[in-house]
């Protein structure tokens, strides 16, 4: 029980085949206001992402790296998600069916996966269009091989990794349909109990490091009773979703503003995690970047993970750089 274990974690690819690079990114064409559309058109091209099929070539930069690592964990959103309903859609599920083949063949059995909320759809930032869909999520689950929960036992820790888009339900479900609603609520149920399960037959000694594409579902942990009353066991939470620390320091900065009603399904739920977000400090949260970053600061990347195995330190967790070809 002794050594020390490197893992290699990335999150947010966001790798586009070739169908989804002829669709193009068409989110400004539902939006009917010509003011909002200007203004959401400059966000991407200025702030998020000027071309978000430009980065591919950063999955094969990130693979070069893979060698040494004992574990390789990628922390959801394989697909740019273009039609906004998540692997249901053809050429969203050919990007990350591209995606995590690639993965898959250099880390092998090395390798873990989690479902990040691209996988299953989500609402455009203002068209409102598309959302979560169930046919999404069995493609998910049965096509492209991926856990909806998975452990992962390293010496005195315990690597868990969660669906954060079925935790965080109660915030997702406007985004759903009607008729599917309540099986969602049934998959989020049966989820629950794997969690609740998991913490409640940790070893006295076990420790947990916690892998959560989108830290909306963090309050929702803490109202498992189990993950609630042994919180303390989690030395650190990796996130992704966010894409880069600036998102990040905002987060933090508007963490406890009220929930927004008025604006639109995406401000509605990003401003109802952001009401709760001042939990996350219980879960040590420590975010790994999308593999290209942001547009304003091309600060892309990936994190390593040092775990000694008998718990004696703490996790050590570095952020490492990937340069964008100019």
């Amino acid at each position: 029980m002794t050594g020390r274990q490197l893992i290699l974690i990335l999150s947010d690819i966001h790798y586009a085949s070739k169908a989804e690079k002829q669709r193009g990114w068409r989110e400004a064409d539902f939006i009917d206001n010509p003011l909002l559309r200007f203004g959401v058109k400059a966000y991407r091209h200025l702030i998020w992402r000027k071309d978000p099929f430009a980065h591919n070539y950063l999955l094969d930069r990130f693979l070069e790296r893979t060698g040494g690592a004992d574990y390789v964990l990628a922390n959801g959103d394989y697909s740019c998600d273009t039609a906004f309903i998540g692997l249901s859609d053809d050429a969203s599920y050919e990007s990350a069916r591209e995606c995590v083949t690639k993965l898959r063949q250099k880390a092998g059995a090395k390798l873990h996966l989690t479902i990040g909320d691209h996988e299953l759809g989500k609402t455009s930032l203002f068209g409102g269009q598309g959302g979560m869909r169930l046919a999404s999520w069995w493609r998910t689950r049965q096509q492209l091989g991926l856990s909806d929960f998975w452990t992962l036992e390293v010496g005195w820790y315990v690597l868990v990794g969660v669906t954060s888009s079925l935790l965080a339900l109660p915030v997702y479900a406007p985004e759903t349909l009607a008729e599917e609603r309540e099986e969602w609520r049934q998959l989020r149920s049966g989820h629950i109990d794997q969690l609740d399960k998991t913490f409640a037959h940790l070893k006295p000694k076990q420790k947990v490091v916690l892998f959560c594409h989108d830290p909306t579902a963090l309050p929702f942990l803490l109202r498992i009773q189990n993950v609630s009353s042994r919180v303390d066991r989690i030395q650190a939470t990796v996130i992704g979703h966010l894409h880069s620390e600036f998102f990040m320091l905002n987060s933090r900065i508007l963490s406890g503003m009220p929930t927004v009603h008025f604006l639109g399904t995406s401000i509605r739920r990003m401003s109802a995690a952001l009401r709760e977000a001042r939990c996350w400090k219980q879960f040590h949260v420590r975010l790994c970047p999308a593999l290209a970053g942001i547009q304003l600061l091309k600060d892309g990347g990936y994190l390593t993970l040092e775990l000694d195995r008998d718990a004696a330190q703490p996790p050590q967790i570095c952020r490492h750089r990937l340069a964008w070809d100019m």
